[in-house]
């Protein structure tokens, strides 16, 4: 059985995206077959592993709107254990297609239900709102991963989603899988503030690796590829190695 990790920020701009490659692949580094969900209208995951959008048949709008098989969309990446299901900015119009639908909410669940091939891990990247979108990709997770910033803003942010999740935790036995620093500047006075107050939130649920901001973190989607693969050795990389590794000790403490 694979584990379906959601990883999901109502807020933009926080790293959501670079996290679900960046963890993809440094789990498909560490020998863990996974597969990466673009379920973000902007579908930057998609060409930050490297898909040419442009030359793509099906893609998951396909997936949700017409019941087309998830196998039949997925494409191969650089990195020998990392697939991804991809999209393009057509899935932003699945938001109203999918209204009028049955089971509107489920489709991803379901789409993933008839799903033959297994991964180990299959990681979906959200899009940066509360939408319809959202609601498949949560309600398809096993655990959501929340991504944050280490400024006042993100938790003004983090109240809001965490009665969504909270909420869809009750409905559908949704866990927290964890709470993860993006952007951290250790240099600063708030960067503590914001941890020591999420920690009183989260508890142990807040991973002790951060990831910095670097120049090649950002660089790297624009060459379409993970870190990992557009320069191994920096500060990027390594953190997300760590993320990685720390993830997979805590899957075998549960």
């Amino acid at each position: 059985m694979s584990k379906v990790i959601a990883i999901a920020n109502q807020k933009g701009g926080v790293g959501k995206t670079t996290t679900a490659i960046n963890l993809s692949a440094s789990l498909a580094s560490l020998g863990q077959e996974c597969l990466l969900i673009d379920m973000d209208p902007q579908s930057n995951s998609t060409s930050g592993l490297g898909v040419n959008k442009n030359a793509l048949g099906k893609t998951l709008y396909d997936v949700l709107i017409d019941d087309v098989p998830l196998e039949d969309v997925l494409q191969n990446t650089e990195m020998d254990w990392l697939d991804v299901a991809p999209s393009t900015t057509d899935i932003s119009s699945a938001e109203v297609d999918l209204v009028t639908l049955k089971n509107r909410e489920k489709r991803l669940r379901l789409a993933m239900a008839k799903f033959q091939k297994v991964y180990k891990y299959i990681i979906i990247d959200c899009p940066p709102s509360l939408g319809l979108l959202t609601i498949n990709s949560l309600i398809a997770a096993d655990t959501v991963l929340i991504p944050m910033q280490c400024e006042f803003f993100a938790l003004e942010g983090l109240g809001q989603l965490s009665k969504t999740i909270f909420a869809l935790m009750q409905e559908y036995k949704l866990e927290l899988e964890g709470v993860l620093f993006t952007m951290f500047d250790a240099r600063t006075n708030l960067a503590g503030q914001v941890v020591d107050e999420v920690k009183k939130f989260f508890n142990d649920k807040v991973y002790e690796t951060k990831i910095p901001r670097t120049i090649k973190l950002a660089e790297a989607p624009s060459f379409g590829k993970p870190v990992i693969l557009y320069d191994p050795n920096g500060r990027g990389s390594q953190s997300y190695l760590d993320l990685a590794k720390e993830f997979l000790s805590k899957q075998d403490q549960k």
